[in-house]
């Protein structure tokens, strides 16, 4: 049996098309908008991202396997739900976060005023110090969907640490 590695990388990718009438939710905040996430959930990328990159780094299923569009329980689910989750299967796979670096892709709305909220968000959810998560917002510079408006977009690459490498 091969010893577990000090430390593992995980990358998780979300998209959701942007749609009037319905809300935005990004990384647990529901920010003004004209247009929100068409999804069975809540739709927030950042949660969806991170969960993946959770799930990557520890060798498990992704979200779309643990909590399957087609399940009625999961409609219109707070995210933080499935965030949760990963931190429990991180947390007894022996892990934790090392840091954590996720890119908001996004035309507007602008995402710099609640960039410190979301960050606090994932790092409560995570059980990590904040210093540990980095945000950044980027537009698509009027782009295909994601630059006309159309999409949102996230990308989240995690570094875990074993938790016997942190002790030493």
């Amino acid at each position: 049996m091969s010893e577990e590695p000090s430390f593992r990388i995980g990358h998780g990718f979300d998209l959701h098309r942007l749609e009037p009438g319905r809300r935005l939710v990004v990384g647990g905040l529901q920010i003004e908008s004209d247009r929100g996430c068409a999804a069975h959930s809540d739709g927030d990328v950042v949660y969806h991202a991170v969960t993946d990159a959770v799930l990557g780094a520890i060798g498990q299923e992704d979200i779309g396997q643990l909590f399957a569009d087609s399940e009625p329980k999961w409609k219109d689910a707070d995210s933080a739900l499935f965030v949760e989750e990963a931190e429990r299967r991180m947390s007894d796979a022996g892990y934790r976060i090392g840091n954590l670096d996720v890119t908001v892709i996004l035309q507007r709305p602008k995402l710099s005023p609640h960039k410190s909220a979301i960050r606090d968000n994932l790092a409560r959810l995570l059980r990590c110090e904040a210093a540990r998560v980095n945000l950044k917002g980027k537009t698509h510079e009027r782009a295909d969907a994601l630059g006309r408006g159309e999409a949102i977009a996230c990308h989240a690459v995690i570094l875990l640490q074993r938790e016997e490498a942190i002790e030493n």
